[in-house]
C-alpha cells in the first residue's frame, strides 16, 4: 500500500536530462544494460584467451592476439594470464551479471511490476548508475598502469593482492574500484527495499507481487547487510597497500600480536557466500514467474516458493565457511558449516519440485524466454548436485581449487544467471524498446549457447576430477596432466562455439530495437501489471495507480471466456 501520493512531473527535454543524467527508474535501467552487456562482452573476450592459452599453450592467439601482444608474438604471457583470469571474475560477476540482472531489471522491473510510478529516491538511483560508472573507469584505468591491472584472483587473498603479490597500482585501483561498486550497490539495494516496502499498489500483499519482485527484494536485502562487510575489508586492504598497515600481513600475528591473511577470506566470504544467492535469486525470480506464463498454468505453490527463497537467504548467511575447509579450521567448524550447507538442500529442493509442477502438464509455448528458462531449470539442477561434493568436508579436500570448482560454480552462477538474464531480455524488450525480437534468432541464440556452455563446464568438472588444478599458466608441464589437453582443446572449441552464439543475440538485440516489429501492449498475453499499459512503457508508467485485486499467475481458470489469463486489476473470476 503507497504511504504517500506519487506525484508525475513534467517529461524531460534536454538530452542530459533524458537520456544521461535521468531520474526515470526506465532510462537508468537501460543505461545499467548497455554497461552489463558491454563488460559481458570484455570478460567474455578474456574467457577466450584464458581458454586458448589452455588448449594450445604457446600458440599464438588467431587475429588479435598479435596486436595485444606484440612482444610475444601473440601468445598470452604469463603475468598476463593471471591478470586475464582475475579480471574475467571480477568483470562477469561484479560488472556484468549484476548491472544487467539486479541494476536493469531491479530497475525496470520493481515500479512497474508494483504498481509504482518511479522509485522512491529517483536522485539516489540516478547516482547509484553515474557512481557504477565512476567504478568501471577505475577498473578499466588499472589496466594502463604501468605493471598492469589486478592479478591475485577475483578473490585476492593476501599475500597474492598485498605489496608482496601484486606491487603495481593496478590491484589498489581494483580495490577502490569494488569499493565504489559496492557503495553503489547498497544505495541502490537501500532503494529497491523502500520502493517494495512503501509503493505497492493498492491491494498488493506481500504474497500477490510477482516471484520476480520476491528474487529482487531479498537481493536487495542481502546487498544491505553484506556489501558493507565487503566494503570494510577492501579498505583494509588498501590500507595495507597504502599506508603500510598490517591486518593482512603474513606473519605479522608473530611479530606484533595482530595481522593475518586468512582473516581477509573470512571478510570476503562472509559476503561472498551471499553474493552466490545476490546474484541468482533475481533469475530464479524471474524464472518462477516466466515458468508459469509460458506454462499457462498457475505457479505451483507459489506461496510456498517465496517461503523457499527467503529461507534460503537466510541460510545463505550462516554458510560462508564451507569455501575454507582447506584453511585448517577447526574440525568442530566444518562440520558446523557443512550441516548448514547441507541444510541449504532443502528448501532449493522444495522450489525445484514446484518449477517441475508448474511444468507439469502445462500447455506449455516454447517461445525464447521460455527456452531460456527451461535452461536455466536444467544447468540450476546440474549445479546444485555437484554442490554436494563441494559441501561436504571429504570429497571438498580433494576437488578443492581444481576445475571441478570451477565447473561447478560456472553452472549455478555464470550459466544459470546469463540463461535467466537472457530470459528476461527477450521477455521484457517488447516492453523496454517497443519492438519485438526475432525469434528465430533468439531459437538458434538459446541452442547454440546451450550446447557451448555444457561442453566448457561440464568439461571443465571432468578435467577437475582428474586433478587439472585451476589457475596455472601451463598445467602440462605436469606429465600426468598431459593426457587431458584433447579434452581442453574440447571445452575451448565448446567456448568458441558459445562466444558464437553471442553474435546472433547482439544483431537481433541492435537490429530489434530499431526495425523489429512493433509490439502490441502485452504480446505474451500476461496479467502482471506491466502489461496493462502501452508498450514502450510511458512517462512516469501509470496515468492512474492500479488496484490490484488478483495474484500474478491467474491462468487457465474455467471460467474465462476469450482468454486465459487475468489481469493483476481484474476481480478474479468465479463460477
Amino acid at each position: 500500500m503507497a504511504f504517500f501520493e506519487q506525484e508525475i512531473h513534467d517529461a524531460p527535454t534536454t538530452f542530459l536530462s533524458k537520456y544521461v543524467f535521468s531520474f526515470d527508474h526506465k532510462v537508468i535501467a537501460k543505461q545499467f544494460l548497455w554497461y552489463g552487456i558491454a563488460f559481458l562482452g570484455i570478460g567474455g573476450m578474456m574467457a577466450l584467451l584464458i581458454r586458448w592459452t589452455l588448449a594450445f599453450p604457446g600458440e599464438p592467439f588467431p587475429v588479435i592476439g598479435p596486436m595485444l601482444f606484440p612482444h610475444t608474438g601473440g601468445v598470452v604471457p604469463p603475468d598476463t594470464y593471471a591478470m586475464l583470469f582475475t579480471l574475467h571474475g571480477t568483470i562477469m560477476i561484479f560488472f556484468a551479471i549484476t548491472p544487467i540482472l539486479i541494476g536493469a531489471f531491479g530497475n525496470y522491473c520493481i515500479p512497474l511490476l508494483i504498481g509504482a510510478r518511479d522509485m522512491v529516491f529517483p536522485t539516489l538511483n540516478m547516482l547509484s548508475f553515474w557512481l557504477a560508472f565512476v567504478s568501471a573507469v577505475l577498473l578499466l584505468a588499472s589496466l594502463f598502469t604501468p605493471l598492469g591491472g589486478a592479478a591475485g584472483g577475483w578473490t585476492s587473498y593476501p599475500t597474492l593482492s598485498t605489496l608482496i603479490g601484486s606491487a603495481g597500482v593496478g590491484q589498489t585501483l581494483w580495490c577502490l574500484s569494488l569499493f565504489v561498486l559496492g557503495v553503489s550497490s547498497t544505495m541502490g539495494a537501500v532503494n529497491y527495499i523502500a520502493t517494495i516496502i512503501t509503493l505497492r499498489a493498492p491491494g498488493m500483499g506481500y504474497f500477490d507481487m510477482p516471484l520476480t519482485i520476491w528474487g529482487l527484494w531479498l537481493t536487495a536485502i542481502l546487498n544491505a547487510i553484506f556489501l558493507p562487510v565487503l566494503g570494510a575489508g577492501l579498505l583494509l586492504l588498501t590500507f595495507d597497500r597504502v599506508f603500510g598497515t598490517t591486518f593482512f600481513l603474513a606473519g605479522a600475528a608473530a611479530t606484533s600480536g595482530s595481522g593475518d591473511p586468512v582473516l581477509f577470506q573470512h571478510v570476503f566470504w562472509i559476503f561472498g557466500h551471499p553474493e552466490v544467492y545476490i546474484l541468482i535469486l533475481p533469475a530464479w525470480g524471474i524464472v518462477s514467474d516466466l515458468l508459469s506464463f509460458f506454462a499457462r498454468k498457475p505457479a505451483f505453490g507459489a506461496k510456498a516458493t517465496a517461503l523457499a527463497m527467503t529461507s534460503i537467504t537466510i541460510l545463505s548467511t550462516l554458510v560462508y565457511g564451507h569455501h575454507m575447509y582447506s584453511t585448517q579450521m577447526s574440525p568442530l567448524l566444518t562440520q558446523s558449516f557443512m550441516m548448514l550447507t547441507m541444510t541449504i538442500s532443502i528448501p532449493s529442493a522444495v522450489f525445484f519440485a514446484n518449477w517441475l509442477g508448474t511444468l507439469w502438464k502445462g500447455a506449455i509455448r516454447f517461445q525464447t524466454p521460455m527456452l531460456f528458462s527451461l535452461g536455466v531449470v536444467f544447468v540450476f539442477g546440474l549445479g546444485g548436485l555437484t554442490g554436494l561434493y563441494l559441501a561436504t568436508v571429504s570429497t571438498d579436500l580433494y576437488l578443492h581449487d581444481t576445475y571441478f570448482v570451477v565447473g561447478h560454480f560456472h553452472y549455478t552462477m555464470a550459466a544459470s544467471v546469463l540463461l535467466g538474464g537472457f530470459a528476461a531480455t527477450y521477455f521484457w524488450f517488447p516492453k523496454m524498446f517497443g519492438r519485438m525480437m526475432n525469434e528465430t534468432l533468439g531459437k538458434w541464440h538459446f541452442w547454440i549457447s546451450m550446447i557451448g556452455l555444457n561442453g566448457i563446464f561440464m568439461g571443465m568438472m571432468i578435467i577437475g576430477h582428474a586433478g587439472m588444478h585451476r589457475r596455472i599458466y601451463n598445467p602440462f608441464v605436469y606429465e600426468f596432466l598431459q593426457n587431458l589437453i584433447p579434452l581442453n582443446m574440447f571445452i575451448t572449441i565448446s567456448a568458441l562455439t558459445m562466444g558464437a552464439a553471442q553474435l546472433f543475440f547482439v544483431y537481433n538485440f541492435v537490429y530489434s530495437m530499431f526495425k523489429g516489429p512493433i509490439a502490441t501492449q502485452n504480446p505474451w498475453e500476461v496479467g502482471t501489471l506491466e502489461w496493462t499499459i502501452p508498450s514502450p512503457a510511458p512517462h512516469y508508467n501509470f496515468k492512474e495507480v492500479p488496484v490490484v485485486k488478483c495474484g500474478p499467475h491467474e491462468f487457465g481458470n474455467p471460467n474465462l471466456s476469450g482468454k486465459d489469463f487475468q489481469y493483476q486489476t481484474e476481480e478474479l473470476v468465479r463460477a
